[in-house]
């Protein structure tokens, strides 16, 4: 689930993504209200985080224009006013909740989950991810492949959620690179290559069916495929 915070406070912001990259989320944040605006404008989120009080731009006057556009993603507000009628103005206006700073990172947490409940989005709701005998529970952190346990890191995780969510689909190491670790890296790095083959040990060693697949030229493809013999797109990326 992708998370954009639109904070112009640099500390509390970057305090506020490690926080929710560590619980698993995709954090885009932006430091302006007019970056936050692009940002909601041309990308897919499952909610945002709206500073009412941006150097620019009011977070109310970000989110006015944005539900007029016919945009429904969940809004929270961050304020540090904790005041009523503001809370009442932002509600009104589009607002889902709101959240006064100082805040507990932990209530912070459950107000977003609380969020995406109530949207009733697909992300949230479908919790359990599976293919042939790989499953994934996504509220418990879980992976298991053939009912025994797998333990993966939280990048290992978010990884391979991401290849269950697009299975069958070839993802470019880009597409994987910006997804994932919400960065672009340079076409000579081998970030995506390490991360996938670890992934792949954990995953596949021990069974003679294998999932995740090296698409020549092209990225990874998760996918059970039909014969225990993979097609000569797949390749060996330990070389």
């Amino acid at each position: 689930m992708k998370v954009l915070l639109v904070e112009d406070e640099l500390k509390l912001g970057e305090y506020v993504k490690k926080g929710l990259s560590e619980a698993g989320f995709i954090v885009d944040h932006q430091l302006t209200g007019l970056d936050g605006y692009h940002a909601m404008m041309t990308e897919e989120f499952s909610v945002i985080l709206m500073d009412v009080m941006l150097p620019d731009v009011s977070g109310f006057e970000l989110v006015r224009n944005y539900r007029a556009d016919g945009k429904h993603t969940p809004v929270l507000f961050l304020t540090a006013k904790d005041d009523l009628d503001d809370k009442i103005k932002g509600i009104e206006i589009g607002g889902d909740d709101y959240l006064t700073k100082p805040f507990a990172f932990a209530e912070l947490i459950v107000r977003i989950k609380s969020l995406l409940r109530r949207a009733n989005q697909a992300d949230y709701q479908s919790t359990i991810l599976q293919i042939a005998d790989l499953k994934m529970d996504i509220a418990k952190r879980t992976v298991h492949r053939g009912g025994k346990p797998i333990k993966l890191t939280a990048k290992e995780f978010s990884l391979l959620q991401f290849l269950l969510e697009r299975r069958g689909e070839v993802l470019p190491r880009t597409v994987i690179a910006s997804q994932v670790w919400d960065v672009n890296f340079d076409n000579d790095t081998n970030v995506i290559d390490v991360a996938i083959r670890r992934l792949r040990i954990k995953i596949d060693d021990g069974h003679e069916a294998k999932l995740i697949h090296t698409v020549r030229g092209m990225g990874y493809r998760l996918e059970a495929l039909a014969t225990e013999v993979q097609s000569d797109a797949d390749g060996d990326d330990s070389k």
